[in-house]
């Protein structure tokens, strides 16, 4: 495992295999301030809660947009900030490092790089592509004077193909290329411990519904377990609660959720003055 410094230093030993990093996902300024208020030691950012706040769907973001989103999160707060980088904005290596390179200078401690195409007749690089292009990740990544965490993600099981086997040879093949943290979002919960097992650099999982409690994905070795975008869609969710009981029912019991957090919010926001 490459040794890093700094601030990416810091974020990589919050990867406990056993006692997982809980990494919530914000996606603006605002939720980043209220989830570090709340005591995580960590916030990454999310692509489609990103792109949801612009009106958007995932993948619709561009990468300047990306980034300048990622560094207004990693200057909000005091807490490491790991970047949502997609699939580096590029399908060529020279182009996922250049996207890295820049990433290291907008004060984020780690970003991901994930070997979906973002095509839907060819939706995964590769196998021999992706692994030259999360080896030109990590090299951008760990090279400069400001470095960062790479997470490599194995897209397999959120794009259509529900390969373990595949998904575990690609894990691997990233580790051996210079990834640090490894990812693989929508393996079954019941092949986790299959896929911690399989390699050596700390294991993220993405909190699916129906997913085993943070105790029970602890107990398998899992290193660090982040939400996606779920924390975004449960914000739009209150939202949309609070406005049909208006608009159908002419009341006001969402008062009841705001007064209950309004303190919490407020004290966050006071802070980040």
């Amino acid at each position: 495992m490459t040794t890093l410094d700094g601030k990416a230093g810091q974020f990589l030993a919050l990867h406990r295999p056993g006692d997982p990093l809980l990494q919530p996902n914000a996606w603006d300024e605002g939720s980043a301030r209220v989830l570090a208020s709340l005591g995580f030691a960590a916030i990454a950012s999310t692509s489609s809660g990103f792109a949801v706040s612009l009106g958007r769907r995932d993948g619709e973001v561009t990468r300047d947009e990306a980034l300048a989103h990622a560094a207004r999160l990693a200057a909000a707060v005091d807490v490491p900030v790991a970047a949502d980088t997609e699939n580096g904005f590029a399908d060529d290596p020279a182009g996922v490092a250049e996207t890295v390179r820049l990433a290291c200078a907008t004060g984020l401690a780690g970003c991901s790089i994930e070997d979906a195409t973002g095509r839907r007749d060819e939706p995964i690089y590769d196998m021999g592509l992706a692994v030259e292009r999360i080896a030109a990740a990590a090299e951008a990544a760990h090279a400069g004077p400001t470095q960062l965490v790479l997470t490599a993600r194995a897209e397999n099981h959120i794009r259509g193909r529900d390969d373990l086997a595949d998904t575990i040879r690609r894990l691997q093949a990233y580790e051996a290329a210079g990834a640090d943290v490894l990812f693989a979002p929508g393996v079954a919960a019941a092949d986790l411990r299959t896929l911690v097992a399989s390699v050596d650099s700390p294991v993220s999982v993405l909190a699916l519904a129906g997913y085993p409690p943070v105790d029970e994905l602890a107990s398998i070795g899992v290193a660090r377990i982040s939400v996606g975008g779920a924390f975004a869609y449960a914000a739009l969710a209150g939202l949309v609660s609070a406005a049909t009981e208006l608009r159908d029912q002419g009341t006001y019991g969402y008062w009841d959720a705001v007064v209950a957090a309004r303190p919490i919010i407020r004290a966050a926001l006071d802070r980040s003055t």
